[in-house]
C-alpha cells in the first residue's frame, strides 16, 4: 500500500542567541542579515582561508583566527594581506595558525624545521623577518601574536579588548604546536578580555574531528572556565569539519557545550542553577569560523563555509 505523502518544508536556519548578542552562521552569502544598528558592534569572523579570497559581509570588526596561507610563503601571504586590506571593515585583527610556518620563528622553530617541510612542499626557505613585516606592517590590519590590543570602532564609542594566540595542541610538528606538558603555561598567558582569538579550539567545543574525536585543548577550556569574566566572544578555527557557532554557559553545570550547540539560548539556560540570577551567568559566544571545506567540490567561503557574523551589544558586560 502506498504511504501517504507529507509536505516537505525547508528547515529555517537557527541563529544562536546570547543575552548580549546573536550569531549568524547560516545565511545566504549574497544577502547577509542587516546590521542591527546603533548600540551594536558587528564582528565578522574568518579562519583557515589558506590564501583563498571570497566575498565577505560588511561589518564593524573583521576577525581572522589563523591559517592565513597554505604554507606561509611570502607570495601566499601577500595575496591574503592584499585581500584583507581591501575589505571595508574599520577594524581588522588577525592571528597566525599552524600553516603560517615562517611566522613561528620567535623561538627559532622555523629556522630549525623549514627543511622538513620544504622536501615535500617543494618550496625554498622563506625570510621570516620579511614575512613578519608583511603581516604586522600592512596598514589598517592589527596582527597579534600572544598579544593584547584595545580598539574603538569609532571615536566616543565602546572600547573593546582583544587577545590573540596562534597556538594549538601538537599536530605533526606544524607551526605553533605545543605538547601536553606545555599547554597550561601557554593557556595561562591569556588574560580576561572581551574578544579572544585562538587558532585551536577548547576541548569539546566545536572541535570534533574526523573519526568522532574531540581534539581541542583541555588546558584552554580549563583556563577559560576558571576566569571570573570570560570573553564575550571566542573565535577560533583549525578543525575545518567542526565549523559552527554556539553559546556556552560557563557557570551552569547542567548546560554543556553540546546542549547549546545551534540552539537559541533559552530563559532556563540563562537562569543557571536555582538561586542564580540571569545577570550572574557568564556566557561566551563560541565560533569555529573555518572557511575552508574538506571537500574539494565545495568553495572556500561559500555556502556552509561563509564568514560567521556576530552582533554584540555595545553595553555587554563580561
Amino acid at each position: 500500500m502506498a504511504q501517504p505523502q507529507t509536505e516537505s518544508h525547508p528547515t529555517e536556519p537557527v541563529h544562536p542567541r546570547a543575552r548580549n548578542g546573536i550569531v549568524y552562521a547560516d545565511y545566504d552569502p549574497s544577502n547577509p542579515p542587516p546590521h542591527p544598528g546603533p548600540g551594536y558592534t558587528r564582528f565578522v569572523c574568518l579562519s583557515d582561508t589558506h590564501s583563498a579570497t571570497f566575498e565577505v559581509p560588511d561589518g564593524d570588526v573583521l576577525l581572522h583566527s589563523g591559517d592565513l596561507s597554505k604554507h606561509g610563503s611570502f607570495n601566499e601571504l601577500e595575496v591574503t594581506m592584499k585581500w584583507l586590506k581591501g575589505l571595508p571593515h574599520p577594524v581588522k585583527i588577525i592571528i597566525a595558525g599552524n600553516h603560517d610556518l615562517p611566522l613561528d620563528n620567535d623561538r627559532g622553530w622555523y629556522d630549525s624545521n623549514w627543511h622538513s617541510f620544504a622536501q615535500w612542499l617543494k618550496t625554498n626557505k622563506q625570510d621570516p623577518a620579511k614575512i613578519r613585516n608583511l603581516v604586522s606592517g600592512t596598514p589598517g590590519i592589527v596582527y597579534l601574536q600572544d598579544q593584547q590590543h584595545t580598539f574603538r570602532v569609532r571615536d566616543g564609542e565602546r572600547e573593546w579588548s582583544v587577545y590573540g594566540s596562534p597556538w594549538q595542541p601538537w599536530f605533526f610538528n606544524w607551526a605553533f604546536n605545543y605538547t601536553e606538558d606545555q599547554a597550561q603555561d601557554i593557556a595561562s598567558k591569556i588574560p580576561e578580555v572581551d574578544i579572544l582569538l585562538t587558532h585551536g579550539p577548547p576541548r569539546s567545543i566545536l572541535d570534533r574531528a574526523i573519526g568522532d574525536r574531540h581534539v581541542g585543548c583541555p588546558a584552554l577550556l580549563s583556563h577559560l572556565s576558571a576566569m571570573q569574566n570570560p570573553p564575550l566572544l571566542h573565535c577560533f578555527g583549525h578543525i575545518h569539519e567542526a565549523r559552527g557557532a554556539l553559546v556556552h554557559v560557563w557557570n551552569s553545570p547542567s548546560s554543556t557545550a553540546e546542549e547549546t550547540a545551534g540552539e537559541p539560548l533559552t530563559e532556563e539556560m540563562s537562569g543557571g542553577e536555582a538561586g542564580t540570577s540571569a545577570r550572574d551567568v557568564k556566557e561566551t559566544i563560541m565560533v569555529n569560523a573555518a572557511n575552508m571545506p574538506l571537500k574539494r567540490s565545495e568553495r572556500c567561503g561559500g555556502p556552509g563555509h561563509q564568514p560567521v557574523i556576530v552582533d554584540i551589544l555595545d553595553s555587554a558586560q563580561r
